[in-house]
């Protein structure tokens, strides 16, 4: 009798052990890390520029990736640009210097004098230029229609857009989108600087986006050409910027990449 009681405690402990064993799987399985969820901000905006967006792929789309890779073409070698785009921390790499943000400062490294502007309005200006027009979806930005921009025979529909006081580094900078009214693509961009002086300007910068590529879903220029512009009068082109090696990617990019470098202390004798 003792030896059957024996074998079936055994039993009773064997079959316990196979449950918690298997809850304990079960449990495993079903803490399963949720999937990200991306709102479609599309109704946020003035019906023309979700038109625009949705013309470059979606804003649901850009608001999906987390990196963002170009290199600008240089004949002195290319400009690596790489930016976390929900952090905007950003790095840019050549062989003759470095350059990046953290998220507080603006850092340079550099073995020559090589670079000679500033490091904190140099680190976002060409992808804020190459973004576009997605980067023109950002918070606290208004929108307001403006005249029309006549290039030769043609008209180009447009967008004035602002920014609310205290934000980014020049809130009183203005952008002008032009758009073609057919396919909605984004045609040219007016920009006014007032990052030196901190006051508003009437001085306004010209680009023409003049042909695109397919970046992971996204529509991104390929060429941007800066065109003489006076008193509402679009002129020759003055200099332009081409752009290769371009991805934009779901993976988060290190924070360690945007860090300043550390400055190796040098031995004395």
């Amino acid at each position: 009798m003792k030896r059957l009681f024996t074998l079936l405690f055994l039993i009773t402990v064997s079959v316990s052990c196979k449950q918690e064993t298997k809850l304990e799987k079960e449990t495993t399985i079903s803490e399963t890390p949720k999937k990200e969820v991306v709102l479609d901000r599309s109704k946020d905006f003035p019906e023309d520029i979700a038109s625009i967006f949705k013309a470059h792929g979606g804003i649901q789309a850009f608001d999906q990736m987390n990196t963002l890779v170009f290199e600008m073409t240089n004949p002195e070698g290319n400009e690596k640009h790489v930016t976390d785009l929900k952090t905007r921390h950003a790095r840019i790499e050549t062989d003759k210097f470095a350059l990046g943000f953290d998220g507080k400062e603006a850092w340079l490294e550099q073995d020559s004098t090589y670079f000679k502007g500033n490091p904190r309005f140099y680190h976002n200006l060409m992808f804020y230029f190459y973004a576009m027009p997605f980067v023109l979806g950002d918070d606290g930005i208004s929108y307001e229609k403006t005249e029309d921009l006549k290039v030769n025979d043609q008209s180009f529909p447009g967008y004035k857009i602002s920014y609310g006081d205290g934000v980014g580094d020049s809130p009183k900078d203005n952008y002008y989108l032009y758009y073609d009214a057919a396919s909605h693509q984004m045609k040219f961009l007016g920009y006014t600087v007032t990052f030196f002086s901190k006051e508003a300007s009437e001085t306004i910068s010209l680009i023409e986006y003049s042909d695109w590529n397919d970046v992971n879903g996204l529509l991104l220029p390929t060429t941007l050409k800066w065109r003489e512009y006076k008193d509402g009068t679009v002129g020759d082109v003055k200099s332009e910027r081409n752009f290769v090696n371009a991805s934009a990617s779901k993976e988060k990019p290190s924070s360690s990449l945007f860090e300043k470098p550390a400055v190796e202390k040098k031995e004395t004798l």
